[in-house]
C-alpha cells in the first residue's frame, strides 16, 4: 500500500491534535481514518545500530527510521481523509506498538473533517 497524496492538495490540509482549529469551523466530520506502517529493522542496520550503540549518543539510524515511519504513517493518514473529502484532520495522535521482536507498528490516527475559514463558514457557504 502506498500513500497517493496529492502534493498540491497536502500543503492545504490542515492538522491538529487539539479538538479544533482555531479560525475554522467544522462544516462536516467523515469519521476516523488512520495510516498505519509496520516496519523492521534490517540485520545491516541493526547492525550498524549497535555500533553507534557503542558510542552512546543519538542512534541515528534508528531514529531515521522512527522518522520515516511517523511521518508515512501521517501520510496514509491524511490520504484517507482526503479520500472521504476531508480538509483537515483533527485530534491527530500516534501510536507505536512493537508487534515481535524487531518489528514496529506506527499509526496514526485522528478525526477526518471539512473546514471553513470562520468568516466563509459564517456567510452561510453550503456544506461540502
Amino acid at each position: 500500500m502506498s500513500a497517493s497524496i496529492d502534493r498540491a492538495s497536502a500543503t492545504r490540509f490542515l492538522s491538529t491534535t487539539a479538538n479544533a482549529l482555531d479560525g475554522y469551523r467544522v462544516m462536516q466530520t467523515y469519521g476516523v481514518v488512520r495510516g498505519i506502517v509496520v516496519r523492521s529493522r534490517g540485520a545491516v542496520g541493526l547492525f550498524g545500530a549497535k555500533i553507534q550503540m557503542l558510542f552512546g549518543g543519538d542512534i541515528t539510524l534508528f531514529t531515521e527510521l522512527c522518522e520515516r515511519a511517523r511521518a508515512d504513517s501521517y501520510d496514509y493518514a491524511v490520504a484517507h481523509a482526503q479520500s472521504l473529502g476531508a480538509n483537515a484532520m483533527i485530534a491527530l495522535r500516534y501510536d507505536a506498538t512493537e508487534v515481535m521482536p524487531g518489528v514496529s507498528e506506527v499509526l496514526c490516527y485522528g478525526t477526518a473533517v471539512r473546514v471553513a475559514p470562520v468568516k466563509d463558514a459564517e456567510a452561510g457557504l453550503p456544506r461540502a
